[in-house]
């Protein structure tokens, strides 16, 4: 979302937010001198607040409720929000005030109230100059989060890249797809240009593919390829396995990763996305638990410290999943690297390899590492 902050000294409303690459920043208005601190202050705390509103429709669109937006359903009353876009400028220059009795009428949307707080807090300094400018700034942020619904991440709409959204627009999928070609084991662009709900859907796909890859040359099941690569060097496990157990059950990377954000949201919410499945791993981790709680009941409360509500981080759950998955398919290249030095080896008649030739080894690494990578890309065009 964006920021609005109060230059004390140069008596400014500026506004920030965030970019792949860090904050940009800009002055929304001058102070009128007659604006005291205390308004001032106001006013960019209920402007932060109605940014938090709109960019959680963007984050919570309607189309991910999982239901038939019955009225009063979670994704009734998302939709509700989202229309109520077209309310937020007539509520900033003409908001619900209290009347001659101290009665107000209090808006039952977030956007729609959230708009009118900032109405009210202009109301009260009552300078037009300063309402005229609030108002074409907040054009410019519905108009950044329209842009970002339909992909395009440009602008202020760059914002989007930190967020976590439970569904991911086709064409920033494409668009890591088209990054992961250009290099398999994922670039810093999936981080700062896209959408990382986005780029997570494309990396599971990749993910399986190169655990296909890797697998097949070990000869082992996809499943069980990161249990093997984290024999050779320690890689991130519980949640790529997870995603590849899926996808060989018939599940499509979209499926798997909008469901584990959508998820995780539900927990930054204080929710419990699934009661029975939390009850069946609390059960599970009590049996094994009871196992240990006499020989051993530090280890029996280690694993019960284990059990989470989530796989994700509920504070960042897309780009944690993003960072997993590519930590996965980095595991599926050292095995793959390690499995064909092996073969070379037993190729070579039992001569040594020299490991210790600084011109031989990167050399033979580069050759592998673009075996892998072409592998990769034939095994991603088969899927």
């Amino acid at each position: 979302m964006t920021h609005f902050a109060i230059d004390l000294q140069q008596r400014t409303l500026v506004a920030s937010h965030g970019t792949g690459h860090g904050l940009v920043g800009h002055v929304v208005a001058n102070l009128p001198s007659e604006v005291t601190d205390k308004q001032a202050l106001h006013l960019s705390h209920t402007l932060t607040f109605m940014s938090k509103c709109l960019w959680r429709c963007y984050t919570h669109p309607a189309s991910a409720a999982m239901d038939d937006l019955a009225p009063n359903s979670v994704g009734w009353r998302r939709q509700q929000s989202r229309e109520a876009f077209s309310t937020v400028l007539p509520a900033i220059t003409d908001p619900n005030l209290p009347n001659e009795h101290g009665s107000m009428i209090v808006c039952y949307d977030p956007v729609e109230e959230s708009a009118h707080r900032v109405g009210r807090a202009l109301h009260a300094i009552k300078h037009t100059e300063l309402t005229e400018r609030v108002v074409s700034d907040i054009e410019c942020e519905i108009a950044a989060i329209s842009s970002a619904e339909l992909g395009d991440l440009t602008g202020r709409a760059a914002q989007a890249v930190h967020l976590s959204r439970a569904d991911p627009s086709p064409v920033q999928i494409q668009a890591a797809h088209q990054l992961l070609d250009n290099d398999p084991l994922g670039g810093s662009e999936l981080f700062t240009d896209l959408d990382p709900t986005a780029a997570a859907v494309a990396a599971a796909h990749w993910l399986h593919a190169a655990a296909e890859v890797a697998g097949e040359l070990a000869g082992v099941d996809t499943t069980r390829v990161l249990f093997e690569a984290d024999n050779i060097t320690a890689i991130q496990l519980e949640t790529p396995t997870y995603v590849l157990e899926q996808i060989k059950t018939g599940r499509t990377p979209l499926d798997i990763v909008t469901e584990l954000i959508r998820n995780a949201l539900k927990v930054a919410d204080g929710e419990i996305p699934d009661l029975d499945a939390l009850k069946a791993d609390v059960a599970l981790a009590e049996q094994r638990a009871g196992e240990y709680r006499v020989s051993s009941p530090e280890t029996a409360a280690a694993l019960l410290k284990e059990l989470r509500v989530t796989l994700l981080d509920p504070m960042r759950p897309a780009r944690d999943l993003l960072e997993d998955l590519l930590d996965g398919i980095r595991g599926c290249w050292t095995l793959f690297r390690e499995v064909s030095f092996e073969i070379e080896l037993e190729d070579e008649d039992d001569e040594p390899l020299d490991l210790d030739d600084e011109d031989e080894e990167p050399e033979d690494d580069e050759a592998t590492l673009a075996e892998f990578c072409e592998l990769l890309r034939l095994e991603v065009d088969r899927d």
